[in-house]
Formats: structure tokens, C-alpha cells, sequence
């Protein structure tokens, strides 16, 4: 049985703070298709309540994170208009490891984001 988990959680890097209120999908990727496993919204420390993956869900394979960063971006006034650069945000990434913790942040402002594989 795998020991491993997946976390993930977001930083607003233009205003120094945690992003509250971020709604996350998170989708299994096996070649070009993706299925949804699980939707969670970012507390105000902006990580999640629960780790997305863990037991028996956590395996080996491809997976994405899609952050739908633009209602965010939009309710703290750093952006406005209805098309915006960054609205939601893919990051697909790999789990080789069941037993490891894989953490994948986001850090974010309204033009530009970074990610890394976390501890």
C-alpha cells in the first residue's frame, strides 16, 4: 500500500501573502486524456484542508493541477477586465515514488507564476 501524499499550496508573491479561496482540480493524465479526482478550494493559510492524494489513490503516473487563479486575482483588485493573462493555471507533473510526499506549490501574481517540487 502507497505511504505517500500530495499537497499543494498557494502564495500571492505581489502582496507577500497566503491566496485564500483558490478553487483546485486535480486530474489523472494518462496520454491525452485527463479525469478529475478531486476539486478543492485553498483556506486562508492558502493550502488545503486535506492532502489531495493519499493511500491507496496515491500512485505512480501523470497528473495536473489546474488553479483557477482569476476570480482570486480578480477579488483582491489586482486585475480587472473579463480577459485576463493568467486566469487558470495548468501545472502537470509526475509521481514515480508511491511512498514520497510530493508537494506542489504555486506562487503567483497576476502576470507571472513559478512552481517547485515542495517538501
Amino acid at each position: 500500500m502507497a505511504d505517500g501524499w500530495l499537497t499543494t499550496h498557494v502564495l500571492d508573491t505581489a502582496r507577500g501573502v497566503p491566496a485564500g479561496g483558490i478553487k483546485i482540480m486535480l486530474y489523472r493524465v494518462t496520454g491525452n486524456s485527463h479525469k478529475q479526482i478531486a476539486e478543492v478550494v485553498t483556506n486562508a493559510d492558502g493550502r488545503t484542508d486535506t492532502p489531495l492524494l493519499k493511500g491507496k489513490d496515491f500512485r505512480v503516473g501523470g497528473y495536473e493541477l489546474v488553479f483557477c487563479a482569476g476570480d482570486y486575482l480578480r477579488a483582491s483588485g489586482q486585475v480587472t477586465g473579463e480577459t485576463l493573462f493568467l486566469n487558470e493555471i495548468p501545472i502537470r507533473f509526475g509521481i514515480s515514488d508511491e511512498t514520497s510526499h510530493y508537494h506542489v506549490p504555486l506562487l503567483l501574481s497576476a502576470f507571472g507564476y513559478s512552481t517547485y517540487r515542495g517538501s
